[in-house]
């Protein structure tokens, strides 16, 4: 099974020149966000991600950017606490910013 989250809010970016193909997203990433292609790792699904920050942390250079704690896995979480939905706040009805 495969986790799917809220779509289209993960703030997950990669920047593929600054790619140098080591993998170590692949091995970090806990949903399976990334894949090795051409000899560069790029995004599978986007909506995978949790923005638990694991694969920025542990790129040596600077390939990938996300917002850890925000968004989804936050939404997630709170959902998973309270036996909720989650909620991200993206609709823009509570005033927050967008994810």
């Amino acid at each position: 099974m495969q986790n799917l989250y809220l779509k289209n809010v993960a703030t997950l970016k990669m920047k593929s020149e600054l790619c140098t193909g080591c993998g170590k997203c692949l091995e970090v990433c806990p949903h399976n966000v990334f894949l090795m292609k051409d000899s560069k790792a790029v995004i599978l699904d986007k909506d995978r991600c949790m923005e638990c920050g694991a694969c920025a942390k542990n790129c040596a250079f600077n390939a990938i950017e996300v917002k850890q704690g925000v968004g989804c896995a936050f939404a997630i979480i709170m959902g998973w606490l309270t036996g909720s939905e989650p909620n991200c706040d993206c609709s823009g009805n509570s005033g927050g910013s967008c994810c």
